[in-house]
């Protein structure tokens, strides 16, 4: 969604975009599971979830008010040539998928009260994050979109 709206291409959303999805920001995630392999009993489960359920219209209208902020399309070249003011102009509802599930949830108690593991960030300011780090890494991206990122690793000296 946010590449597609940094160039002014269509933001496709299923249906109305009511579909449910409980969302967790990646580096809370990756503190769960780190938690887990450290401090959880072997052979138990732990789900890891981030108690922030959002219709997935909501998830794509705070992506465009987000990029409205940083990167208005009057200012992005990209989106600019799509002559839209609001990048919300270009959600575009498409036909759902047959047997689309309404909502998919997580209920995360067992590692917060057995393993002590708690979000460090909200949906607002982990969204915000997600959306600043593309648009700070866009060359990276669009290597990985034309097929010239092979995987190498990156930071390291050749």
């Amino acid at each position: 969604m946010i590449l597609n709206a940094l160039e002014g291409k269509p933001l496709p959303v299923y249906g109305r975009g009511e579909q449910i999805r409980d969302w967790l920001y990646v580096e809370d995630h990756a503190r769960a599971l780190y938690n887990v392999v450290t401090e959880g009993k072997v052979g138990e489960t732990y789900n890891i979830g981030g108690h922030n359920e959002k219709q997935n219209i909501e998830v794509v209208q705070t992506i465009c008010n987000i990029l409205q902020d940083c990167v208005p399309p009057q200012q992005n070249v990209g989106a600019a040539s799509a002559a839209i003011k609001h990048y919300k102009d270009l959600i575009t509802f498409v036909t759902d998928r047959p047997g689309h599930d309404m909502r998919y949830a997580i209920d995360a108690t067992k590692i917060q009260k057995e393993l002590g593991w708690a979000l460090q960030e909200t949906f607002e300011t982990g969204i915000r994050k997600t959306v600043e780090w593309y648009l700070n890494n866009q060359p990276w991206c669009q290597r990985v979109q034309d097929g010239s990122y092979q995987r190498e690793r990156l930071g390291t000296i050749s």
